[in-house]
């Protein structure tokens, strides 16, 4: 028997997202819906109360409408296992359980903090079957770049490489995946994809929201560590990698690493017209922050990747909390053929709304030379069907892991080029005594961002 086992049952990415995937799953006859899910938790639950409290929760979160029926025929497949998971003496009446259930093929999905990871990887080792299964693991992927790659040895060692899926839910994102789309299957685009007719591309990610409940989590991490050395530089890598040989998940990843290892080194140019660290005015008075905090919630970047192909176009990077709007988007800024037209811009729309947006110039109507701009706008999600149809990014990522499609997933020496390159900004920015400047709430962000494209020529295109 097949079973999905759930550490961290009873917190909100399980209740938000997994549990509404499987349920979708189910009710589509996804490949999960072939697999027992095994709720671990510390809390006095039975599996009727957890199922009750589970139906609550995929009522309001699942994308397919909800239904009574299909929830109980999900509901069947779930049971819930009390256990105190940082105890390395529970494992034996675990290994017990999945013996007397008939468990042999498992996929563990960790949804704890990563200060777990390590204890739980070590009580599986001692589980007949488990270091032969499959492991699910959330970002962050450690404390710091040493502790992560303490972490990512201890976890190699126990499952090996192949079997670690380290998942990032953007990278399941719909128009994350079409990015390749758009890029190597329209000639319109890919003879025009580099420096030469690209002036600079811009990834946005705005969030209207502050810290809310995570502000232990987020004072400790930031904007950089929290958003851009994972999130973002994976849909940079994505946007700037060449055309792999095959679109499997060693070529694509070969040509995602390759684009990180060719940033520009951190300090070749000056700090200051490569990064600027923000935090909105009220962050000190969230929940868990410390009164004195240094910790960013914004981040703006200016970097610029070293080979033939983007050589002299830079790529922005921005990203923040409490900035009045939420949103997700690559813009791609064309050259301008001559300074007294607009820029041709695409922008690929990520989040919330999902679609493409082109702009082009165009002779205005009439008896007139004046030149105009066309605006053409494809909503992809704004359709009924489209939404419906569309997995989201956790469905489709358990079904790649089930499957052992794994260029869907972050892989350690990614993960390791990217955090150090962000530690190593973040150093040189403490050293040359940089601030963090404040912004007001419900802004889009501080002044000096745009400051920093300003004394470039750019500005932010939205």
């Amino acid at each position: 028997m097949k079973a999905l086992t759930i550490f961290g049952g009873t917190g909100d990415l399980t209740f938000r997202k997994l549990l509404p995937a499987l349920y979708n799953g189910s009710v589509l006859g996804a490949e999960s819906a072939e697999y027992r899910v095994i709720i671990i938790g510390r809390r006095e639950y039975t599996s009727e109360q957890y199922r009750e409290l589970a139906r609550d929760w995929v009522r309001k979160f699942a994308r397919l409408p909800y239904e009574d029926a299909a929830f109980d025929r999900f509901a069947a497949r779930v049971d819930y296992y009390r256990m105190d998971f940082s105890d390395s003496a529970n494992y034996p009446a675990l290994d017990e359980y999945y013996r007397a259930q008939n468990i042999s093929e498992h996929i563990f999905y960790f949804a704890v903090a990563p200060r777990f990871f390590g204890i739980i990887a070590e009580g599986l080792s001692h589980v007949q079957g488990a270091p032969q299964g499959k492991v699910i693991i959330e970002k962050p992927f450690g404390e710091n770049l040493a502790a992560a790659g303490a972490l990512n040895k201890r976890l190699e060692a126990i499952f090996t490489s192949e079997r670690i899926y380290r998942i990032d839910h953007y990278l399941g994102k719909e128009m994350v995946r079409n990015i390749e789309t758009i890029r190597f299957s329209n000639p319109l685009f890919t003879n025009l994809w580099d420096s030469r007719f690209i002036e600079c591309v811009q990834i946005s990610a705005m969030e209207d929201v502050g810290v809310e409940t995570r502000g232990g989590y987020y004072d400790g991490a930031g904007a950089l560590k929290d958003m851009v050395q994972n999130h973002l530089f994976q849909i940079l890598s994505i946007v700037a990698m060449e055309r792999p040989y095959e679109f499997s998940g060693a070529d694509m990843h070969a040509e995602q690493l390759r684009v990180l290892r060719e940033l520009r080194p951190a300090g070749a140019e000056p700090i200051r017209d490569t990064l600027l660290l923000g935090q909105y005015d009220d962050y000190r008075t969230e929940a868990q922050v410390g009164s004195y905090s240094q910790t960013e919630t914004y981040a703006a970047l200016r970097l610029f990747i070293d080979n033939d192909r983007w050589r002299g176009a830079p790529f922005y990077i921005r990203t923040g909390k409490k900035l009045g709007r939420r949103e997700m988007e690559v813009a791609v800024i064309f050259r301008r053929p001559r300074p007294d037209v607009a820029h041709n811009v695409l922008i690929i729309k990520i989040q919330p709304t999902e679609g493409v947006y082109l702009q082009f110039n165009i002779q205005k109507p009439g008896d007139t030379d004046e030149i105009t701009q066309a605006k053409m706008d494809f909503c992809q999600s704004c359709v009924l069907e489209n939404r419906i149809n569309t997995p989201e990014a956790y469905e489709r990522l358990l079904g790649a892991c089930i499957r052992g499609e794994r260029f869907w997933f972050s892989q350690w020496d990614q993960i390791e080029t990217g955090w150090n390159y962000i530690e190593n900004l973040r150093r040189l920015y403490r050293e040359d005594h940089l601030p963090v400047v404040s912004y007001k709430s419900g802004t889009p962000g501080p002044l000096e961002a745009d400051a920093l494209l300003g004394r470039f020529g750019h500005r932010w295109f939205s």
